[in-house]
């Protein structure tokens, strides 16, 4: 029998860690990291990582990959927060993805053992964190002419509705 090749694609990752925050549902929270007014959280890494810590509190801030484990089911067309217009779920940042990834660059404000106290947290509380990278102006920062639809959106003070939110949990 062929493998299909989405059987074939199949793979897995485990949590290193949790992301604890005050933030216990998606509605009124902030809808990215960047404007989330310094909302603090921590991360508990699990033991078994403690030595890929090693020099990560030299940076100021640091990537968090996350899985969005509380999302709705996905949608390959989705009205984004900023917008009630339906766009490819590609073109947003909406939570509703195929692979339900998360991504956010926040404040690292200091490391006591295997927790790291983090600030601009924009996740759910207990979320499974996949992976930490440092931030890195050099490689992380662009200038760009062009945002898309986002062009002219105020993002400062936008929150999330519960449109993305699993409802079923």
């Amino acid at each position: 029998m062929q493998e299909s090749n989405s059987q074939r694609n199949q793979f897995s990752v485990a949590p290193i860690g949790w992301i604890h925050t005050p933030i216990h549902q998606s509605k009124g929270t902030s809808i990215q990291g960047a404007v989330a007014n310094g909302a603090e959280g921590r991360i508990e890494l699990l033991p078994e990582f403690l030595p890929g810590l090693q020099d990560l509190e030299g940076f100021e801030r640091i990537w968090l990959i996350y899985l969005l484990d509380r999302a709705s089911a996905y949608r390959l067309q989705v009205s984004p927060y900023l917008e009630d217009k339906e766009h490819g779920v590609f073109a947003t940042r909406a939570p509703a993805r195929p692979n339900p990834i998360g991504l956010t660059a926040v404040q690292l404000l200091g490391i006591e053992d295997n927790r790291l106290l983090i600030s601009g947290v924009d996740m759910l509380d207990g979320t499974p964190l996949l992976d930490i990278k440092p931030y890195i102006p050099a490689f992380d920062c662009f200038p760009v002419q062009r945002v898309g639809w986002y062009q002219g959106k105020i993002v400062q003070g936008a929150v999330a509705d519960n449109r993305f939110e699993n409802q079923s949990r």
